[in-house]
């Protein structure tokens, strides 16, 4: 491969650790809660192990935070080949102080997409979630020319994504073949009241290698031994996060707790102290002994980094203890349990071998990489 166009969507994933359950048309409101960008971190993470693997790489951009910054901090000089502008011609969206100011568009990832395609690229490699991925999409499917997705947004459902940055790099730079798969996209506003409502948007050409991870699966199969299994024995001495998804869900149904099936819930001695919490909220309201419960997604394994961003690197730290809970059904889809949490060091304490709850007393040994 010679060549590689790279977009960030800069916004991607603010929604996720304060509660938001995405971005779309809550930008302002993640603003006044503090969020901040996830996707130039990760974009950076990325290209920089690309570089030292094919420094010689023409890497074709767009302006500032979409794209161009990254690419220079990696090590790259970039070729930019599109900067939005305002209506008298003067760039400014794209360039920003704070990356969380950027006030560019769908419109801008599609153009600058277009503006690659007209220099031939090899691949396209975007920085975002499912709506980003959507618009490469809409721009590339009728062309041929294949994309990969480093994962940045809150909802991640389409199978066009490496599992994370340091594997985009890989396989930007080893990748010789391409398959057919599939981007998904979910309305958000159904999300955030707990419904989830997936739509194929289109079926595109993407690398194929084994750091390629799945399509979620939204359905997993009846969990109600498990979850009576795990209700009975929590301690009421321990403050309890419990994840998002139905299987984490049935264990709340079980403690008579109203849950918020896509948030996550803080729990205590029969008392719930927070509902679809954000992290600052989940911080807030966390006292020791810290008990974790979460479910991975099923085809895909993550346990953190998809979907419950809230519960992030300072919440995790805060546990003494992680339940991992699944139905046998589910985990039959899996190969591995996967973690992404933005932090390398929380992310390594969590891998190896873990025990899985599966049924009332049962559990497996599945490992985390």
């Amino acid at each position: 491969m010679e060549s590689l166009g790279v977009v960030v969507n800069p916004i991607a994933g603010m929604g996720g650790r304060v509660g938001l359950k995405g971005t779309d048309g809550k930008l302002e409101e993640a603003r006044s809660l503090g969020a901040e960008p996830r996707a130039p971190g990760r974009a950076r993470e990325a290209l920089t192990a690309l570089h030292r693997r094919a420094p010689e790489l023409t890497v074709y951009t767009a302006a500032g935070v979409l794209g161009e910054d990254a690419v220079r901090d990696a090590g790259y000089e970039p070729v930019v080949v599109y900067d939005p502008a305002t209506s008298d011609g003067t760039a400014v969206t794209a360039h920003p102080d704070d990356p969380a100011d950027a006030e560019t568009t769908a419109a801008d990832t599609r153009a600058a997409v277009r503006e690659f395609l007209e220099h031939d690229v090899d691949l396209i490699c975007f920085v975002g979630g499912d709506g980003t991925a959507v618009d490469v999409a809409e721009v590339i499917e009728s062309d041929g020319t294949p994309m990969l997705g480093v994962p940045a947004g809150v909802k991640i459902y389409s199978s066009v994504f490496a599992v994370t940055p340091a594997d985009a790099s890989r396989i930007i730079a080893a990748f010789d073949r391409v398959t057919s798969r599939e981007v998904n996209d979910i309305d958000e506003d159904a999300y955030r009241e707990g419904e989830v409502r997936t739509t194929l948007k289109a079926v595109v050409p993407v690398p194929v290698a084994p750091d390629v991870q799945s399509g979620k699966q939204v359905s997993s199969g009846s969990v109600d031994a498990l979850a009576a299994g795990v209700a009975r024995e929590l301690d009421p001495d321990r403050t309890y996060v419990f994840g998002p998804g139905g299987t984490v869900g049935a264990i709340e149904a079980e403690l008579g707790i109203d849950a918020s099936p896509l948030g996550v819930d803080v729990w205590r001695d029969g008392e719930v102290l927070a509902t679809d919490a954000s992290e600052r909220e989940i911080l807030e309201v966390l006292e020791t002994p810290v008990t974790i419960v979460v479910s991975p997604i099923g085809g895909q394994g993550f346990i953190f980094g998809r979907g419950n961003h809230q519960i992030s690197p300072d919440v995790i730290t805060q546990a003494d203890e992680i339940e991992v809970v699944a139905s046998g059904e589910k985990l039959d889809g899996i190969d591995a349990l996967r973690v992404d949490t933005d932090d390398a060091t929380v992310d390594e304490e969590l891998r190896g071998w873990r025990q899985v709850r599966t049924g009332r007393f049962t559990t497996r040994l599945v490992k985390v990489v």
